[in-house]
């Protein structure tokens, strides 16, 4: 009896992350300079004194298997802490591939809404429920009260945005890579300022003293009479001798 064996290939696409080695530190680099000289990023990533930027958001798309593009125009600092926008939370959980689609209860109305984030879970097929979300919630922690708030203009996209939010850190941890989503940073540390460059321009020069035209005051002209001419001496006849 004739054994056959069947050598499998050994797997060669093992991917390098910007910082598993100087090979993929490398690589990441040269990525980093071309999305960098990319008017498509967001100005945070442009330029060549951005490269650093780019290195952690590429890092960060190698890890959560997103798009660089993606990360770089959902991935947000605010006051020192990156985090992610809402929305881009909710896609990355629907497309993680471990869940349903994200879907949403919504229980009472008015102040006393609330609002869970649910999905089946598809390798066991478990209906998974995250923490819920109120707008009792948003009064207690102080959340609605802060300046510029969502809470107190779309209220119902704010309950689904938390929701999906406790959902994420609850069951992919690793998905979030840990980290708060914008609205919750923003809810505990307030809104950053935004800088208006513009504007900031146009107050300086409001307070800037203006500017006095010197005055040109014009002095006389001295008149200078011509001396008269001196008159001429005819030679006498004898100095000719």
């Amino acid at each position: 009896m004739e054994l056959t064996t069947t050598t499998t290939p050994a797997n060669n696409n093992t991917q390098l992350t910007a910082f598993s080695g100087v090979a993929g530190f490398e690589a990441a680099q040269r990525m980093a300079k071309a999305l960098c000289s990319s008017d498509l990023v967001p100005e945070q990533y442009r330029g060549a004194e951005k490269i650093g930027n780019a290195l952690i958001a590429l890092e960060m798309s190698q890890r959560i298997g997103a798009s660089p593009l993606a990360v770089m125009q959902n991935l947000h600092i605010i006051h020192g802490r990156p985090s992610w926008s809402s929305s881009f939370i909710i896609a990355a959980l629907n497309s993680c591939g471990r869940f349903s689609p994200i879907r949403f209860r919504i229980e009472g109305e008015g102040e006393a809404a609330s609002c869970r984030a649910w999905a089946y879970d598809k390798s066991t097929g478990e209906e998974l429920e995250g923490p819920p979300a109120s707008i009792a919630m948003a009064k207690a922690e102080g959340w609605s009260t802060k300046n510029g708030s969502k809470w107190k203009t779309m209220p119902e996209l704010m309950l689904r945005y938390r929701a999906a939010a406790f959902f994420g850190r609850l069951y992919a941890p690793d998905v979030l890579s840990g980290m708060h989503s914008a609205d919750e940073v923003e809810d505990v540390h307030g809104r950053p300022e935004r800088v208006d460059r513009a504007a900031n321009v146009n107050k300086r020069l409001a307070k800037a003293k203006p500017v006095q035209a010197a005055e040109v005051v014009a002095e006389p002209v001295a008149v200078v009479e011509a001396a008269p001419a001196a008159p001429v001496v005819e030679p006498a006849a004898d100095d000719w001798l």
